[in-house]
C-alpha cells in the first residue's frame, strides 16, 4: 500500500507544478528600481519581494492577477507574466524609503537598528570635493571635522564619538557592496545615488571588526531596465575670496607695538613710512570647475550606468590646486528566469599640488618692502632677528618649477557579482561578490638651488615616496526573502567572506641634484648626501562567517538576529577569532488596534537593540615584537647594529565594544512632520595600545589589550513640510542636534590616578583633553602681594592662571605657580547640529544648508605660542590683539615685551583656548527649473536647471569669529602649521593653523538631461 500512496503523492506533486507558472518582473518609480516592493498573488497569501536591482520571482496560477505594492505609493494590480515592466507612482507626502542595511535592504519602516539615510539628490545641493563635506551637518550623530583647508583634503569622520585610543576610529566605507579601501574623495559625489550610515552595533555587527566604528553604504547611480538611454549633464564653475585674512597689524600697529616692547628696532630693510599688506601681495581669486556627463538606461532585462567626470579646485593660495579625473561605470543583466551578472567599477586619478608658506607670509614685517629701491624683488627681507624671505604671488609663480609639491595617486574599485535563483525554493537566492582594489600614489617635493634661502647658492634637494595598496575580497551570500499570508516576512542571510590587503612604501631624499630642471626624478644622479627612507611592507587578511535572520508581522513586529565571526591575521595565535551577536527589534505602535482612531499618526515605532563588535586596526606584526637599526664605531669602521625596540605580545587580542541603542521614530499628518530620537550607551574593552616600558627595561614599548573607554550620547532629528504647494509656494525644513560623551574608564599606567601625562590621557576624562594652565585674566597694579609669590618677578600686564593651592590666615597663596596647577579641560561640545530648509514658489527654490556647535575648545595656534605669531615682542609681525598697556589695563592679552618663556609670553598657550561654538550658514541656493516650459520639453530635454550658491556666506554667534574675523572650523592637524608642534602624545587633533585660508565661494551651475 505505501508505494501506491508514494506514486499517488508524487502524482499530485507534478500536477501541481504544472498548475503554476513563474512570473518574472521589474519594478520602479521616476528615478530608479524600487527595492523591497511587495509582489503578491491577488487572492492568496503567496507572495515575494524585490531584489536589490528591482526584480522579482513568484511562481503563480495560470492566468492569476499580481498585486505590487509599496509604501508611498500607489499599488498596481497587473496580469502575470514574463518579464513585466511595472513603474508605480508616488502617493503621498513622504516615500518609505529603502535603505541599505549591509548585505540586503529594508523599508525604513521595517528598521530596527540606528540608520540614517541621505540621497544623491540632497548631497548634491552642496558642490564638494568629496560627499564628507556635504554631509556636514546634516546627520545626527555624524561628525564631519576640517584637518586641513588645502584642497582636496579628507575630512575627519566620526560616528558617535571615538573609542579607541592609537586603533583607527574611521568608518568602514562599503561601496556597492564592497569594503572601500579608498578615501571618500576617490568618489565623484555626483556618482552617489544614495547614503546609508549605519550608526549602532545591532546595525553594524554583520561587519564584524571592520564596523566598529560605524560603516558608511555607498550605493552609485544606476540605469532603469528597459528605459531608453537619457544623457545627463551637470557643471559649474566656483569664484573663491578669502573668507577673511588673518589678522596681522599693519605698520603703524606693528611699530608702537614694537617701541613700546622696547625689545627690537628697526632693521635697514623696515621703514616707518613703508606699509605693506603681504596677505594681498600673496593671495589670488581661486577658479574651480566640474563637470560630469553621464548616460544611463536599460535592456531587455538589464541596465546600465557610464559616467565621466573632471573637477579642478584652485586655491586662493598660488600654484596650490587639485585635480581631479573619474570614471564610473556599471551594468547588471538577467540571463533566463535564474541567472543575473553584472559590474561596477569606479576609477580615478588625483593630483595636489602647490607650495604654502603662509607662516613667512604672516610673519613678514609691515613696516618691510618685497621690492628694492629699483623695483625689482628682493630674495629676503633682514629683520632684527630673523631673515624673512620675500614670499609673494609673484615669486611663487616664478618659481613653481624649482619649488614644488605634488601627489598624484590613482585608484581602481571593482565589484562584480553573479546571483543565482534557486528553482526549487521561492525566495533562495545564492550571490557572489569579487572586489578588486588597487591605490597608488606618489608624492615629490622639490626645493631648487637658492629657493627659500637666503643663501643664493643653498643646494637644492628632493624627495620622492611612492605607496601602493592592494586588496582582494569574496563574498558568498545566500538569501532567502519570503512573505507569507501577506502578513509574515522573513529575510535569512549567510556569508562567508576573506579578503587580503598588500600595501607597499618607498621613498628617497637627495641634495645637490646637478641640475634644477631634474626636479625629483633624478635623485640617483645626486651628489649630495642621498638616504633611501620610508620604507614598508606589510600584508593582513581577514576571513568571516556571518548569518542574520530579519522577521517581521504586518510591518507592526519586527525583530532582527545576527551572529558574525571574524578572524585576523594581525592578532596573536589563539586569539585571531572573534565573534558579535546583534540583536535589535521595533514595535510600530500606530498600527495597535488601539491607535486606529489617531488618524493623525501615520508612525510611531519604539526600537531597541543591543550588538557587539570590536576592533583590530593596529599595524600588521605587532604581536611580533620589532627591530630597529642603531650605527656605532666598532674601531676605525662605521657599522650598523639591530636592537629590539617593541616586545612581542603573544596574547594579543582583539578591542571590543558592546553598545544599547534606544530610538523611537515617528510621522504624523501624512508625513508632514517626522523624525527620530536616539539614545545610545557604548563600552569598549581590551583597547589596543601602545604599552610605554620603563628606560630600564632597554625597550620603549609593546602593544597590549590594556585600558577601556565609554561613550554615550543622545541624538534628535525633525523633518516638516510646512507648507505644501498652496497657491505655488511650497516650504520644507530640518534640523538635527546630538551630544555624544566619551571618557577613558581604564588606562595602563603606573600613576595611581590614572594619568598617563605623556599622551594627555586621564582615567574619567574624554580622550581628547587639553591639558595646560588656564587662563583667568591678566595681573593688575595693586596685586603685587599674591604675584609676588605666585609668579616670583612678575609685572602688571602679565597672564594669570588659575591657582589651585591652599591658602594662608591672610588669603594668601602658599606656594608659586608650578606643574601641579595644570587643568584638564575637555574639548568636547555641550551640543552639534545642523538644519536645512527649502522654499520654493514655482520654478523657483531657495535653499539654505547650516550646522551649529554649543560649547567645546578650539585650539587657535595663531593665537597661542605654538605659533609664533603672536610674541608680543616686535622680533617679526603679530597678530592684532588687544595688548595690555598702563592705559588699557581691561585688554585681554599681555603686556608686549613682558615676562617670557621660549621667546613667548609666560603661559602663552593658554592665549590660543576658545569657545568653540559657533552658527554657520554653510550654503545658500537659489536655482530656477526650466524643464515645465513647453519649449523645453519640445527639445527633448527631460530636466533643465540653473542655480547659484554662496558658500559659506557668514558666521555667527562665535567668540573666535567675533574676535579674529576667522572662520572658526579647524584648518590643520594639531603637528603642522604650527611652529612648535603640540604635545599630543601619539594622537593627533584638528586646530586652527597658519593653513591655506577659509573662502567664500560663488558658484553657477548647470543640470540638464535629454
Amino acid at each position: 500500500m505505501a508505494p501506491v500512496q508514494q506514486a499517488s503523492a508524487a502524482t499530485a506533486a507534478v500536477a501541481s507544478v504544472q498548475q503554476t507558472k513563474q512570473a518574472t518582473g521589474y519594478v520602479a518609480d521616476s528615478q530608479g528600481p524600487l527595492i523591497g516592493a511587495t509582489v503578491m498573488e491577488k487572492g492568496t497569501n503567496n507572495g515575494t519581494v524585490t531584489d536589490f536591482n528591482g526584480f522579482f520571482t513568484l511562481n503563480v496560477k495560470p492566468g492569476a492577477t499580481i498585486v505590487v505594492s509599496y509604501v508611498g505609493y500607489v499599488s498596481q494590480e497587473v496580469k502575470a507574466g514574463d518579464n513585466l515592466k511595472i513603474n508605480l507612482k508616488e502617493d503621498g507626502h513622504v516615500v518609505n524609503e529603502v535603505v541599505v542595511i549591509g548585505y540586503g535592504t529594508q523599508r525604513r519602516e521595517a528598521v530596527t537598528g540606528s540608520v540614517a539615510n541621505i540621497g544623491g539628490e540632497k548631497l548634491n545641493q552642496v558642490a564638494a570635493t568629496n560627499a564628507a563635506q556635504a554631509l556636514q551637518g546634516r546627520v545626527a550623530g555624524v561628525l564631519m571635522t576640517q584637518t586641513s583647508s588645502k584642497p582636496g583634503a579628507e575630512m575627519q569622520i566620526r560616528i558617535r564619538g571615538q573609542r579607541s585610543l592609537t586603533a583607527s576610529n574611521d568608518p568602514l566605507i562599503v561601496l556597492d557592496g564592497i569594503p572601500f579601501m579608498g578615501q571618500l574623495s576617490d568618489i565623484n559625489p555626483t556618482d552617489i545615488k544614495s547614503m546609508d550610515i549605519l550608526k549602532d552595533a545591532s546595525a553594524t555587527a554583520i561587519y564584524g571588526s571592520r564596523g566598529a566604528n560605524g560603516v558608511i553604504i555607498i550605493t552609485t547611480v544606476k540605469g532603469t531596465q528597459g528605459a531608453p538611454a537619457k544623457v545627463t549633464y551637470n557643471g559649474y564653475v566656483s569664484f573663491k575670496k578669502v573668507f577673511h585674512k588673518y589678522p596681522m597689524m599693519d605698520g603703524p600697529t606693528f611699530s608702537k607695538m614694537r617701541q613700546y616692547a622696547g625689545i627690537y628696532q628697526n632693521s635697514l630693510d623696515e621703514s616707518e613710512s613703508t606699509n605693506t599688506d603681504w596677505q594681498d601681495l600673496y593671495y589670488q581669486t581661486g577658479i574651480s570647475h566640474n563637470h560630469d556627463l553621464s548616460v544611463s538606461g536599460g535592456t531587455n532585462g538589464g541596465s546600465f550606468s557610464f559616467g565621466a567626470g573632471y573637477y579642478k579646485d584652485e586655491s586662493v593660495v598660488p600654484t596650490e590646486g587639485y585635480d581631479r579625473i573619474s570614471v564610473r561605470g556599471n551594468f547588471d543583466q538577467k540571463i533566463g528566469k535564474w541567472f543575473r551578472f553584472g559590474l561596477s567599477t569606479n576609477n580615478s586619478y588625483r593630483k595636489t599640488q602647490g607650495v604654502n608658506n603662509m607662516y613667512a607670509v604672516l610673519g613678514s614685517s609691515p613696516l618691510s618692502s618685497p621690492y628694492d629701491e629699483n623695483g625689482n624683488l628682493k630674495r629676503y627681507n633682514a629683520l632684527p632677528a630673523d631673515d624673512q624671505i620675500v614670499v609673494t604671488k609673484e615669486t611663487v609663480e616664478r618659481d613653481k618649477d624649482v619649488w614644488m609639491s605634488e601627489n598624484k595617486g590613482i585608484g581602481t574599485y571593482n565589484t562584480l557579482f553573479a546571483e543565482l535563483k534557486c528553482p526549487w525554493i521561492e525566495g533562495l537566492t545564492y550571490r557572489i561578490n569579487v572586489g578588486l582594489n588597487f591605490r597608488s600614489s606618489k608624492s615629490g617635493s622639490f626645493t631648487g638651488t637658492g629657493i627659500n634661502n637666503k643663501d643664493a647658492n643653498a643646494v637644492n634637494s628632493g624627495s620622492i615616496y611612492e605607496n601602493q595598496t592592494r586588496n582582494w575580497a569574496v563574498e558568498n551570500l545566500l538569501t532567502y526573502d519570503r512573505t507569507f499570508a501577506e502578513k509574515h516576512n522573513l529575510n535569512v542571510v549567510a556569508m562567508y567572506s576573506a579578503e587580503q590587503t598588500t600595501y607597499e612604501q618607498t621613498g628617497a631624499s637627495a641634495q645637490e641634484i646637478p641640475a634644477d630642471y631634474f626636479q625629483y626624478y633624478a635623485l640617483d644622479k645626486a651628489t649630495g648626501q642621498a638616504n633611501l627612507t620610508g620604507y614598508n611592507y606589510w600584508q593582513s587578511g581577514l576571513v568571516s562567517w556571518m548569518g542574520r535572520v530579519m522577521y517581521s508581522y504586518d510591518n507592526k513586529y519586527m525583530i532582527s538576529a545576527a551572529l558574525r565571526s571574524d578572524a585576523s591575521s594581525r592578532l596573536a595565535k589563539g586569539h585571531q577569532w572573534h565573534t558579535y551577536p546583534a540583536v535589535s527589534a521595533g514595535w510600530n505602535i500606530a498600527r495597535e488596534n488601539f491607535m486606529e482612531n489617531l488618524k493623525w499618526i501615520d508612525n510611531l515605532k519604539l526600537r531597541v537593540g543591543y550588538g557587539e563588535t570590536s576592533n583590530q586596526s593596529i599595524n600588521p606584526y605587532s604581536t611580533l615584537g620589532g627591530l630597529a637599526t642603531r650605527n656605532y664605531n666598532f674601531g676605525s669602521t662605521y657599522k650598523s647594529g639591530y636592537y629590539v625596540n617593541s616586545l612581542p605580545n603573544p596574547e594579543l587580542g582583539w578591542e571590543y565594544s558592546k553598545t544599547w541603542n534606544f530610538g523611537l521614530d515617528f510621522s504624523f499628518f501624512n508625513g508632514r512632520l517626522s523624525g527620530s530620537f536616539e539614545y545610545y550607551t557604548q563600552k569598549t574593552n581590551d583597547i589596543l595600545l601602545n604599552v610605554k616600558l620603563p628606560d630600564t627595561s632597554g625597550v620603549s614599548s609593546y602593544t597590549g589589550n590594556i585600558g577601556n573607554t565609554e561613550n554615550k550620547g543622545w541624538e534628535f532629528s525633525l523633518n516638516g513640510i510646512i507648507i505644501d504647494n498652496k497657491n505655488g509656494w511650497n516650504w520644507e525644513a530640518g534640523i538635527n542636534f546630538y551630544q555624544n560623551r566619551n571618557k577613558l574608564t581604564k588606562l595602563a599606567t603606573n600613576d595611581p590616578d590614572g594619568k598617563d601625562e605623556g599622551n594627555l590621557w586621564f582615567v574619567g576624562h574624554p580622550i581628547d583633553v587639553i591639558y595646560d594652565y588656564e587662563y583667568v585674566g591678566l595681573w593688575q597694579k595693586g596685586e603685587e602681594a599674591a604675584m609676588n609669590i605666585l609668579e616670583p618677578g612678575g609685572n602688571a600686564g602679565m597672564i594669570k592662571v588659575k591657582y589651585t593651592g591652599d591658602y594662608d590666615a591672610n588669603g594668601l597663596p602658599t606656594r608659586q605657580i608650578g606643574p601641579d596647577d595644570r587643568q584638564i579641560m575637555s574639548m568636547e561640545p555641550d551640543l552639534v547640529g545642523g538644519f536645512n530648509t527649502t522654499i520654493g514658489y514655482k520654478n523657483f527654490d531657495l535653499t539654505v544648508i547650516g550646522s551649529f556647535q554649543i560649547g567645546g575648545k578650539l585650539i587657535s595656534a595663531i593665537h597661542s605660542s605654538n605659533g609664533y605669531l603672536n610674541m608680543l615682542s616686535g622680533r617679526r609681525n603679530n597678530l592684532d590683539v588687544d595688548y595690555w598697556t598702563e592705559n588699557n589695563t581691561g585688554a585681554k592679552y599681555p603686556k608686549p615685551g613682558g615676562i617670557m618663556s621660549s621667546d613667548n609670553p609666560k603661559y602663552g598657550s593658554t592665549l590660543g583656548y576658545f569657545n568653540a561654538g559657533y552658527l554657520k550658514f554653510r550654503t545658500i541656493t537659489l536655482g530656477y527649473n526650466f524643464d515645465k516650459l513647453q519649449a523645453v520639453k519640445d527639445l527633448g530635454i527631460s530636466r533643465l536647471r540653473l542655480y547659484a550658491t554662496v558658500q559659506n556666506p557668514f558666521v555667527l554667534f562665535s567668540p573666535y569669529n567675533n574676535e579674529s574675523g576667522l572662520d572658526p572650523e579647524t584648518n590643520s592637524w594639531s603637528n603642522e602649521n604650527t611652529a612648535v608642534g603640540y604635545s599630543f602624545g601619539s594622537h593627533r587633533m584638528p586646530i586652527v593653523g597658519y593653513n591655506t585660508p577659509a573662502t567664500r565661494n560663488f558658484i553657477f551651475g548647470l543640470n540638464v538631461t535629454f
